[in-house]
């Protein structure tokens, strides 16, 4: 039975992947920051793991070394985001956007790898933003949220060389736009307002197509861009 790491399982995307993934005959491991929602069958949780911190990593490999598994697919979804704009941007804010987003996954990869958790054949997802593209950002959009869309566009890079570092190994990494979703996360910065004109989709409908794009992906598309419900 496949194995699935989910990174950020307890909300929006991640838990709507936790929950698909377990219904179709797969053990999930399921990592979230705070208390982990109540068990479900197919599905270990482990709480306490605050990817925005060095120990992230360690933390975690302590634990599922001790399952003695290979992993066939590996997903970083976990995300925050803090509003901010040119007249009041926040430090403290982007600090965490960025460690977030685009400095943890390459420790926590890092980590699994050298643990030999994962091996030829093992796939690793990361969870990025259209947010995050450069040609994609247009003028009548505005500036500000610097640190969110910044730190995707960095994520973006993080994947692209995680793909070389990896590639001899045989091990896939992709970056993913999963769609624009009407999650808490988008709600609590505003973004509501946007989703019936921007075709927001739901976790579980975006979770559906990520699942699909990742049966299909492999080593030919390591370290390339993919929106598998495409721009928006």
């Amino acid at each position: 039975m496949p194995n699935v790491l989910i990174i950020g399982a307890s909300k929006g995307l991640g838990d709507a992947l936790v929950k698909e993934y377990s219904t179709t005959g797969n053990n999930v491991f399921a990592i979230t920051r705070g208390d982990p929602p109540e068990s479900i069958p197919r599905v270990t949780y482990i709480g306490g793991v605050d990817i925005a911190t060095e120990m992230a990593g360690p933390a975690l490999i302590s634990v599922l070394e001790q399952y003695n598994m290979n992993i066939e697919t590996v997903i970083v979804t976990a995300g925050y985001f803090g509003t901010e704009s040119f007249d009041e941007p926040s430090w403290e804010k982007e600090i965490k956007m960025y460690t977030t987003s685009s400095i943890a996954p390459v420790f926590l990869v890092h980590h699994i790898v050298k643990a030999k958790l994962v091996s030829k054949g093992s796939k690793i997802i990361l969870v990025s933003s259209e947010s995050g593209s450069i040609t994609l950002r247009h003028e009548s959009e505005g500036g500000g949220n610097y640190g969110h869309h910044a730190s995707k566009a960095a994520l973006n890079m993080v994947g692209k060389l995680l793909s070389l570092d990896l590639r001899d190994k045989g091990i896939a990494v992709g970056i993913v736009h999963p769609g624009f979703m009407r999650t808490e996360m988008t709600k609590s910065v505003g973004f509501d307002k946007f989703w019936d004109d921007g075709g927001a989709v739901t976790p579980d409908e975006a979770a559906t197509s990520l699942i699909e794009f990742i049966k299909v992906f492999d080593m030919g598309q390591t370290g390339e861009y993919w929106a598998p419900r495409g721009p928006g």
